[in-house]
């Protein structure tokens, strides 16, 4: 930490940028090296620097004010205690940077809509989404905020009661999110800005997205992948993403790695990523002083326009070639390195602490401006100096604050002004697709993959929207059994030639952060995305989803951003069927943080056959502001339903299947559930079993579950099974049996509140319990009580109690069937323990399941 003297009345105290120690290369005498930074003209239109200039000072002030002042936001009188928040809340450090990459945004969408003749179409992506008061600061002058929320007019009034709405309860939150104009990314959980802001310019040729990536951001892993997107960016159909690294040098209380580095480093690292880049360097010209004002502030204005327009000169001139039909090969796109310092106009210290350049000023420089006189003397110097009666129009009876050289370097056209652009909240594209049905399969003909079946549906889901719709995937897409797509699209890599301007579908991608990324920036900006994977590795991106979620709650409650595409997970290769990888391979938790999601948001489906799986899919991309999963098997399967029997089992969630059941499901004497389709394949081997042992003695019902949240406690989610609806299926008193497909606890948690199931007698819920290796798929399951003698041991047994230690088990013949299965229960439980090991020894010696495992039985009892 650097301590430096209190600060004068006249004057600001020294507080230089933290020592960078030069690296070996900067010396170099090759000049390969030092050419490849580039080096931007420095002649730029300066018309509109002045309105650019006023129009950052004023972005800088309103953020400085709405982290301190709750009255008094004009500063009409000398400031007081009481004008000061009781809290404190918010980050003022990257103000100065982001409020300057946003000015310049603006500028240069009428710098160019004037010599265009039309101004075009931007998105601002801000990573540093703690840093929101620069950026709610930008949307009050440019409308943005007076529009969406009418409460807060551009008057001296609107601006007053903006300024105290920042960290209020019911204003303005401390961090850009759903409620913030023109926001497609909340920056809460760092690294994930730059993946976003390509999404969104994905198959949109029209759109750029300028997007800044916090220094200390750029030390996340998600982040260090994502700077490789570029490299799936076709120019000719999609748009373009100008990246900017802001580099102040300073996280909350450390150094950042790009702010240790120097030029030649930076220069190195991006370049090897495969971008031109291109440094704004802030240099002290004089004496620091607060307010944005000193020469050294004009000048880096002078040279962000310039490096601006050879940015969006170098991405015209890529996207130029590609739609010329002469495609550059690996097109290198502008990056600009920014450098400024930590805590811009703001105070450089107080009472012998280093503010400027310094992580003390990461959140709040001045913490006790309202209990201490001296800094509270110092915020009023500090607020004051950026003139703000020179900088709006604060004149009584006035109708806009905003004065015309505020609004001078401003876009023309209100919809291209940032926070109003369509993109971002209203630009849902229906997608254009088939029945299901004409997809379906005829019953118990031959065995099917649900993910073939998917991926049969896909492949025409692309044929129809050949530009609204996209596949985000690992490297398992053929893996997963969905190859079938490639019969009519491709991979969109553009460094490969084999697969370069062929307009693919299929973004791959082996970064999990990545892919969500592109397929939360292509969501919120209207279209539709899949993301499939195997089971155990969706848990990657689980806090990325989490946060999507939280966009996705505060956008449906705000009234004015429409509704959008859901986000949709297809789960596959999952634990069940993978023995042949191991215990790292076997991890259905992502499902359990599905769960966890806002109720009315989360949807997960576990189809078990062809037909289910396509309906499911159907469903998914026709539905909006949803998460989706689907959890179902690659593997070859019975088609158990009817394309009629199917559909009306996905309307209802779940069924009687009366097929597998006795007498029709008619009275059970208990009922077998199955979740999932292996995990359905043993309940039905489980009722034959029992209809094997005991005849007609034992009823037995068989249920299957296709959507999960139909167990959702009553009243929390539109899904959830009324009582009647549960009492139908699992009726009172009657022994239940859940063979589910994931962790038991994951399905306790949603029957918690149902007045009899969890902690009552009636209720067995088995399920994946962390036990795996590399084995045979039967053994695979039997390790986790999932298997067939598992669930006939558990029906029986429940039997049994529910017969002797409840009252549950009423009128005399009933009470005689159930005597005879107890006299044998005993016997039977054993030998379905003995079977159990029998069959294991049996895959210990031959590396086989044992040959009684087969298919599925069908219409046994008919």
């Amino acid at each position: 930490m650097n301590v430096f003297s209190t600060t004068s009345n006249d004057k600001e105290a020294a507080a230089p940028p933290p020592e960078v120690i030069a690296s070996e290369l900067s010396t170099t005498p090759l000049a390969t090296i030092g050419s490849l930074a580039v080096q931007v003209p420095k002649s730029v239109d300066g018309s509109d620097l002045d309105s650019i200039h006023t129009n950052w000072r004023a972005a800088c002030f309103i953020a400085a004010a709405q982290i301190f002042l709750q009255s008094n936001a004009t500063l009409s009188k000398p400031l007081t205690k009481e004008d000061v928040k009781p809290r404190l809340l918010g980050h003022w450090g990257t103000t100065g940077g982001l409020a300057l990459a946003y000015s310049h945004t603006q500028a240069l969408i009428a710098r160019q809509g004037r010599k265009e003749g039309k101004e075009g179409s931007f998105l601002f992506v801000t990573g540093p989404g703690h840093g929101a008061p620069a950026i709610l600061s930008q949307l009050f002058i440019e409308g943005a905020i007076s529009h969406f929320y009418p409460s807060y007019p551009q008057t001296a009034a609107g601006l007053t009661k903006f300024i105290k709405s920042f960290s209020w309860p019911e204003g303005f939150p401390s961090h850009v999110n759903a409620e913030t104009p023109g926001c497609i990314h909340e920056g809460g959980e760092l690294g994930y800005a730059l993946a976003v802001a390509y999404g969104s310019v994905f198959d949109l040729p029209d759109l750029i997205t300028v997007v800044v990536v916090g220094d200390g951001e750029s030390e996340t892993g998600p982040t260090s992948a994502a700077w490789h997107s570029h490299k799936w960016l076709d120019p000719k159909e999609s748009g373009a993403v100008l990246p900017i690294l802001h580099r102040n040098g300073f996280k909350i209380s450390e150094r950042t790695l790009p702010g240790m580095m120097d030029e030649t480093e930076l220069t190195l690292l991006y370049t090897g990523y495969g971008y031109q880049v291109a440094f704004v360097d802030y240099v002290p010209e004089g004496d620091y002083n607060m307010g944005g004002n000193d020469p050294a502030d004009k000048t880096m204005h002078a040279k962000m326009a310039a490096t601006f327009d050879w940015a969006y000169s170098e991405i015209r001139r890529i996207q130029h070639a590609a739609r010329s039909g002469k495609p550059l090969d690996k097109p290198r796109w502008p990056l600009i390195i920014l450098t400024s310092p930590k805590g811009w106009t703001g105070p450089s210290s107080t009472k012998g602490l280093q503010l400027l350049n310094s992580y003390a000023s990461h959140q709040v420089p001045l913490p006790n401006a309202r209990t201490d006189e001296t800094e509270l003397a110092h915020l009023e110097k500090w607020l004051r100096s950026y003139e703000p009666e020179k900088l709006f129009n604060f004149q009584e009876g006035a109708e806009t604050v905003v004065t015309p050289l505020l609004n001078a370097s401003l876009p023309i056209r209100t919809e291209r002004r940032l926070g109003f652009v369509k993109e971002a909240y209203n630009n849902y594209q229906k997608l254009d697709l088939a029945d299901w049905k004409e997809f379906g399969y005829k019953k118990n003909e031959k065995d099917e993959s649900a993910m073939i079946a998917i991926g049969k549906y896909l492949t025409d889901t692309i044929k129809r929207n050949p530009t609204s719709f996209r596949i985000f995937s690992p490297d398992e897409l053929s893996s997963n059994k969905l190859s079938g797509v490639f019969d009519v699209t491709d991979r969109n890599m553009q460094w490969d030639p084999t697969t370069a301007h062929k307009g693919g579908r299929v973004t791959e991608m082996l970064s999990e952060h990545t892919l969500q990324g592109w397929l939360q920036g292509y969501t919120l900006t209207g279209r539709t995305g899949v993301f499939p994977s195997y089971e155990a590795f969706l848990g990657i991106i689980g806090t990325m989803m989490v946060q999507y979620s939280k966009f996705t709650k505060m956008a449906r409650s705000g009234g004015w951003r429409q509704p959008m595409p859901s986000l949709n997970y297809i789960e596959t290769s999952t634990w069940t069927r993978q023995e042949h990888n191991g215990f790292s391979h076997q991890n259905p938790g992502f499902i359990g943080t599905v769960l966890s999601l806002p109720t009315n948001l989360a949807r997960v489906y576990f189809p078990a056959d062809a037909n289910t799986a396509t309906s499911v899919i159907a469903h998914c991309l026709q539905s909006k502001n949803y998460v989706n999963l689907i959890v179902g098997t690659k593997a070859p399967s019975p088609v158990l339903l009817t394309v009629e029997e199917a559909n009306d089992h996905c309307i209802a969630g779940a069924s009687t299947w009366k097929s597998y059941s006795t007498d029709d499901g008619v009275d059970p004497d208990v009922v077998l559930v199955g979740i999932g389709y292996e995990l359905t394949h043993e309940v039905i081997a489980a009722a034959d079993q029992l209809k094997h042992d005991f005849g007609s003695n034992l009823r037995v019902r068989v249920v299957n579950v296709v959507d999960l949240l139909i167990f959702a406690p009553l009243g929390e989610h539109p899904h959830a099974l009324s009582e009647a609806g549960f009492n139908s299926l699992f009726p009172p008193g009657v022994p239940v049996i859940v063979n589910y497909h994931g962790y038991p606890s994951q399905l306790q948690s949603l029957l918690f509140n149902r007045p009899h199931s969890v902690g009552r007698a009636r209720f067995h819920i088995s399920g994946y319990s962390e036990e795996g290796t590399t084995t045979t798929p039967w053994v695979m399951l039997q390790m986790n009580k999932c298997g067939r003698f598992d669930v006939a041991y558990k029906a029986v047994e429940y039997v049994v109690n529910n017969y002797t230690a409840t009252d549950n088990v009423t009128g005399a013949d009933k009470r005689r069937r159930l005597g005879v299965v107890i006299a044998q229960a005993h016997e039977r439980l054993a030998i379905y323990q003995a079977k159990n090991h029998e069959y294991v020894q049996y895959a210990v010696r031959t590396q086989q399941d044992h040959p009684d495992i087969g298919q599925v039985t069908v219409n046994k009892e008919g």
